[in-house]
């Protein structure tokens, strides 16, 4: 008996999962995409993942593994293109998917889509080929313009949410808030969905030699926090930079801003210019992008890593920073209140006002000792991507997959 091996095309349209971290459109579903298709080969499936060529000179077909290729195909004119802009040419990455798979004699067993564009495209092959589909939202644009912050999500995407939500053969909501917000704003079956969180690499994010690193990168004040992630007004850095006002009080606060691209540069300005009106633009330093592989130094080197977010999904840069043995205070949002331990890994701000995140930041910088980073480290552990690869393969994939061989 022949034994064929399933075969899933994974669907990234707009953002390329090996592109800029920290960029505008590349975050943290782009470690997903990567994490999660390397655990799944480990489970006897391949996965071609599918994104948008946006840089000249990449090889159409990049190896990121045993049995996981990262597949680029043309849509619209080449180079980077903002998100909203790759709408109109889904059709054409769609077409040029297809022709791709017919021209290598390609079978996929169940699509997977991530973000709504993608989903656009997952729908589409979906009623062609005949197979599953599947989709990660990743961020809900119903959810953002309830909460007002930012650039208001067009109508069209709120439209092609809704109906990806009730056509969709599964979803996975990596938070039970996020899975009641399917189903509030999008009238999602809830049956369809299964949530299940993010992950982490443990093997990258772990605890290291604090003075040592701390020595290398150069943070000497009393108190060093970190912020990584985009440089957007929903991420809330415009209150950490108030709370860090209340904060000085004869310590040597410094804040380290981690993220963003030339896509952000106003913004950047627009934050460098209230930490001036506030008179702490000497404790703030904004270093741009930092690669993913250094971002564990810096977890390291701070006290604390602080989350002001007005919205995440999940946060996966609160994982990283718990897996490197430092603790966070964050907003509660995404899935935060699922993995902080309140007094003894971090603090959860339930209101983020700047007063009350200052208060929050006080309180843990007063008990620096107050769980060693190995604890810290312990309270994240059951986040392995294998873990939640694991999950993916028994919850969602396996019936699907079930009369493949």
């Amino acid at each position: 008996m022949i034994t064929v091996q399933p075969r899933i095309a994974m669907l990234s349209v707009h953002s390329c999962p090996i592109g800029d971290l920290g960029a505008r459109d590349t975050g943290g579903m782009s470690v997903y995409v990567c994490e999660l298709a390397r655990e799944l080969v480990k489970r006897g499936l391949a996965v071609d993942i599918y994104t948008r060529a946006h840089q000249p000179g990449h090889s159409q077909i990049v190896e990121l593994g045993p049995q996981v290729r990262l597949i680029h195909l043309g849509a619209g004119e080449g180079g980077k293109m903002d998100k909203l802009a790759v709408y109109p040419h889904l059709p054409d990455f769609a077409r040029n998917l297809e022709n791709f798979r017919k021209r290598n004699h390609l079978h996929y067993d169940l699509l997977f889509s991530h973000y709504w564009l993608s989903g656009w495209v997952g729908r589409y092959l979906e009623r062609r080929w005949h197979v599953p589909h599947i989709i990660v939202f990743h961020t809900l644009g119903a959810v953002k313009n309830a909460i007002g912050i930012g650039e208001k999500e067009p109508a069209l995407r709120l439209r092609t949410e809704a109906q990806l939500a009730q056509d969709c053969r599964g979803i996975i909501a990596t938070t039970q808030r996020e899975k009641d917000d399917l189903i509030r704003h999008y009238g999602a079956s809830a049956p369809q969905i299964r949530v299940i969180p993010c992950g982490v690499n443990l093997d990258l994010f772990r605890p290291m030699d604090r003075e040592m690193v701390r020595r290398e990168l150069g943070f000497n004040g009393d108190h060093d926090l970190l912020f990584v992630g985009r440089i957007e007004p929903l991420k809330g850095i415009d209150r950490l930079l108030q709370a860090l006002r209340y904060l000085q009080n004869g310590h040597r606060i410094k804040l380290w801003v981690i993220g963003g691209d030339e896509k952000s540069r106003d913004e950047v300005a627009r934050l460098q210019k209230l930490s001036q009106a506030l008179g702490i633009a000497d404790a703030v330093k904004f270093l741009g992008r930092v690669e993913h592989e250094k971002l564990p130094y810096f977890y390291n080197a701070a006290a604390a890593c602080i989350i002001p977010s007005y919205y995440e999904s999940f946060s996966l840069v609160a994982l990283e920073a718990l897996a490197c043995g430092t603790p966070v205070v964050a907003s509660n949002v995404g899935g935060i209140s699922g993995f902080i331990h309140q007094g003894e890994t971090g603090y959860m701000v339930k209101n983020g006002n700047p007063h009350h995140l200052a208060d929050q930041i006080a309180l843990l910088l007063s008990r620096p000792d107050s769980s060693p980073p190995r604890l810290v480290r312990e309270s994240v552990s059951r986040f392995s991507w294998s873990n939640m690869a694991e999950q993916v393969s028994r919850e969602v994939l396996a019936d699907y997959l079930a009369g493949v061989n």
